[in-house]
């Protein structure tokens, strides 16, 4: 059975506020935001805040910031509002129940009083059996004496979904047509017996009540579509629904050893790759690939050609893994295309604390104007800037005996003391003169530039890889490069 909703596209993105936001999550999201700008049609954004043992309202804005760092806007949702406020479960509870009630009244739900060691005995016996182990449908027709039995007994009751006693058939919009039987999906639980409505309800009674048309989530929940389907039709005959929405269920993200990635995995946060200093362009174009092809031959592209291009129906099926030097190099792409200006301006957060280790009074903005053109070919992620700039700002070189150690070979001491003279004579203006000062003085010790320079890049920066080294020097100016050399003469002596 293909389901092609006739309203126009509206998605939703509905996760619990339960500890960070972390990159499966984000995909999710991400793929239905691009569906609904693709579209043209409507993002709603919902939090699914039942478990108050579980939810907080610290995760619940980590969500709210997280989305607009992204900028996955919704338009529809927490602090937007919409026709179907409000979009947090925790303020909809009488929605659940009023739904609930209808589903008892109409034979679409009943009440089950079987306690938890009664449904484990027959699951075990089913299983010792060869039997399927769900639900054996215990309660499923009882008379109103056996009711007014248990109730007798006290016994509490959870309200159970009477799934139909036929397969049921839907078209995936990533993995196609799909057919499950009966005895697969036997009665499942929607209310507790406290009262508290389950995901199994609340989840589709929101998508029926917001009017979703497309419900694009993980593959991890393809198991409970038969259900929801079922629970739709009754939904329908009651009223509250007008259509069943198309189910697309997105592949698995994989991490490390063929393993899902987990929200403990170190690198499944969100957070970590804000805190390093991905790109909000650079980590969406990456995860977007997690399942998804732009071509066959691009891998790099801007936000607006994303969502110009992106389609659910060209999702994989096929697992996605989760590759951090794929990410990182994508990242950096994307810090190249940034205008110089705006990559100085993204730049800043990490150039102080707690990301730098020198004083706010000793940062100096037009020595980092100056760098950040040279620099921005350089860094992966953007917190790669401070040790890149660190020199510029420190009042002494950062302290990397395997630097210097590396670099100080042969003679450096002679080579330094030409190199000096030599810078000291040279025009500052101009970097090609500067290089022009250590090439001489290499030369007149038979080294060539590269061997010549790397005692004077340690002597200056504190380490054997950086920046362009003489644009680097002018920069940093006369004075302060020559006391260092001065400082690794003494060193060097001592």
């Amino acid at each position: 059975m293909a389901n092609t909703p006739s309203s126009p596209v509206r998605v939703r993105f509905c996760p619990s506020p339960t500890g960070n936001p972390h990159v499966g999550l984000v995909r999710t999201a991400l793929f239905n935001w691009a569906y609904a700008r693709h579209t043209g049609g409507t993002m709603v954004f919902r939090i699914e805040d039942t478990d108050a043992a579980r939810d907080s309202e610290e995760s619940y804005n980590q969500l709210l910031d997280s989305l607009r760092w992204l900028g996955l806007d919704w338009d529809e949702g927490p602090e937007i509002g919409g026709p179907h406020a409000p979009y947090r479960q925790s303020q909809r509870m009488d929605l659940y129940q009023d739904v609930a009630e209808k589903l008892l009244a109409a034979g679409h739900a009943y009440h089950c009083y079987c306690s938890t060691e009664e449904l484990d005995a027959r699951r075990d016996a089913a299983r010792a059996a060869g039997k399927a182990s769900g639900y054996d449908g215990h309660c499923r027709d009882l008379t109103a004496e056996q009711k007014a039995a248990y109730e007798a007994e006290g016994r509490p009751a959870i309200v159970r979904f009477r799934m139909p006693d036929e397969a049921i058939t839907f078209t995936d919009l990533v993995r196609g047509e799909i057919t499950v039987q009966p005895e697969n999906v036997p009665d499942y639980g929607i209310v507790r017996a406290n009262g508290a409505p389950l995901y199994t309800l609340v989840n589709p009674v929101d998508d029926a009540l917001m009017e979703i048309t497309h419900v694009l989530r993980g593959e991890d929940l393809l198991s409970s579509t038969p259900r929801q389907i079922a629970l739709y039709r009754a939904l329908i005959s009651l009223g509250i629904a007008k259509e069943i929405p198309a189910f697309g269920h997105l592949p698995y993200v994989m991490g490390e050893g063929n393993k899902k990635l987990s929200k403990r995995d170190p690198q499944a946060s969100l957070n970590v790759y804000r805190e390093r200093g991905f790109l909000p362009e650079g980590l969406l174009n990456y995860l977007s690939l997690l399942g998804w092809s732009f071509s066959a031959d691009q891998d790099i592209f801007t936000i607006p050609e994303l969502i110009e291009k992106f389609d659910v129906a060209d999702v994989n099926a096929n697992p996605a893994r989760f590759d951090l030097k794929k990410a990182e190099s994508i990242n950096a792409d994307h810090i190249r295309l940034l205008d110089p200006k705006a990559f100085a301006e993204a730049c800043e957060p990490f150039l102080t604390a707690p990301h730098a280790n020198w004083a706010p009074e000793d940062f100096d903005r037009a020595a980092w104007e100056a760098i950040a053109p040279h620099a921005q070919t350089r860094v992966t992620v953007l917190s790669d800037i401070t040790a890149n700039v660190d020199f510029l700002f420190l009042k002494e070189p950062v302290e990397d005996e395997a630097s210097w150690t590396k670099a100080m070979k042969g003679d450096p001491a002679a080579l330094l003391t030409t190199a000096r003279a030599n810078l000291e004579a040279a025009n500052w203006s101009d970097p090609e003169s500067l290089k022009n000062a250590v090439l001489t003085a290499g030369e007149a010790h038979g080294l060539k530039l590269g061997k010549a320079q790397a005692p004077v890049r340690v002597a200056v920066t504190g380490r054997t890889v950086g920046l362009p080294l003489f644009e680097s020097l002018e920069i940093l100016g006369k004075d302060k490069t020559l006391t260092r050399i001065d400082a690794a003469l003494a060193k060097l002596a001592a």
